[in-house]
């Protein structure tokens, strides 16, 4: 009993020293990532994305790179310009820039990483482009695309202020009151994920020994990156079904791939770990819903094969370039979560720019409504996150006060 609230203790101290460590770096992102969604609109994506192949794809990857991280969000606007025109290359190298090139995911990374994978993570992702686009040339699903359109209905454009430059918008009290608005839709979006994916993490540094890695990715704990190429492509392969298992994504699962790497899983199968958000059944279900099962399984092959061939270039090329990261330098349980450095200031800079944020958007302009289209979530699957993340409270709640007064 006394072993279990000592773990307890450190688990849920270990959670919140998390959550404490990332705070600023999730407002700063979804602070970004919001002033873009209201002042940057789709139709000129949507103009601009359907013609040139080339031209489309490096558009897409553009148009990714300053959208939301969210998958949901992601999935909804990569089926917006499907359906309105843009091509399927484009359409899905937007949908790969935005989940995997966004900022607010290279600054957690560099929080809970460092910078090796902050340059694997966009270097990746153009990769998880350029191979999908590939594999497309290769296969040319021109059916499949065709049938996914006619599985799309249309709908009318959105109504809205498309016309109006950024300029003149960014002087406007209600765009500020819009971005106020998607910033608190950007938090009600990934709370829940993000709770219960820091609470995993907390449980699994301190409940689950290293004999369980060393067993579920072969070769792990021996303390060096002396991999063969068979034990890595396990690592790749094993990496996903981790996060399929988890159904978090990625931005909850950074502490977990950082808890990972710390326990010796290969640089190839941490990034495959975290390029995995869009290999989960949520995503695949949603897919089928949006195209028809045919394009949704064909969509879930060409990720997974995206992101195993891009984890092991990866691998390969920063070995020969001697950058791999020190096995286990990513150990983060040794850390002091809470003390008076940059994280403190930052956190509370950003925390005062919410409250000012909650103020404009929810109190002081209640009258303005701003919502982006999101991809429609499974009810039986949000309830049980909310409940899984509600049952994480009462957890990391209950173990902070076992650890504070040490009643383990």
């Amino acid at each position: 009993m006394q072993d279990f609230l000592n773990s307890w203790g450190e688990a849920a101290y270990t959670t919140a020293g998390f959550f404490w460590m990332a705070l600023w770096a999730f407002a700063l992102g979804y602070v970004i990532s919001s002033m873009i969604q209201v002042f940057v609109t789709e139709k000129r994506m949507k103009e601009t994305m359907g013609g040139k192949e080339s031209k489309g794809v490096l558009l897409g990857t553009f148009f990714g790179f300053i959208s939301s991280s969210c998958s949901f969000s992601a999935l909804a606007s990569t089926k917006s310009l499907f359906k309105k025109g843009a091509s399927f290359v484009s359409s899905i190298a937007f949908l790969l820039a935005s989940t995997n090139l966004v900022i607010e995911l290279g600054i957690i990374i560099a929080i809970f990483l460092g910078w090796q994978f902050i340059v694997g993570e966009y270097l990746g992702g153009i990769l998880l482009i350029l191979i999908s686009w590939m594999l497309i040339r290769l296969i040319k699903p021109k059916k499949l695309i065709e049938n996914a359109r006619k599985n799309l209905k249309e709908g009318e454009d959105d109504p809205g202020d498309a016309e109006t430059s950024w300029k003149e918008k960014i002087k406007q009290e209600e765009s500020w009151a819009k971005v106020a608005k998607q910033y608190g839709m950007e938090w009600k979006m990934v709370w829940k994920d993000v709770t219960v994916g820091f609470t995993i993490a907390g449980i699994v540094a301190s409940f689950v020994p290293d004999s369980f890695f060393q067993t579920l990715f072969i070769n792990t704990g021996s303390g060096n990156q002396d991999f063969t190429f068979l034990e890595i492509l396990e690592h790749v392969i094993v990496g996903p079904v981790a996060a399929f298992l988890t159904f978090i994504g990625s931005m909850g699962n950074i502490p977990l791939a950082a808890l990972l790497y710390g326990k010796g899983v290969s640089f190839a199968g941490i990034m495959a770990f975290i390029f995995s958000d869009l290999v989960v059944f949520p995503v695949l279900r949603i897919n089928a819903k949006y195209y028809g099962w045919k394009m949704s399984l064909f969509i879930l092959f060409l990720l997974f094969t995206s992101l195993i061939a891009a984890s092991l270039l990866l691998h390969y090329g920063f070995d020969a370039l001697s950058l791999l990261p020190e096995a286990g330098s990513a150990t983060i349980m040794d850390q002091e979560f809470f003390k008076l450095n940059y994280t403190f200031f930052l956190n509370i800079a950003f925390l005062i720019i919410t409250g000012y944020l909650i103020y404009l958007g929810f109190f002081k302009r209640k009258d303005i409504m701003f919502m982006k289209e999101m991809a429609p979530k499974s009810k039986l699957l949000e309830q049980t996150l909310k409940v899984a993340a509600i049952i994480c409270y009462f957890w990391i709640g209950g173990g902070l006060v076992v650890k504070i007064f040490g009643l383990g």
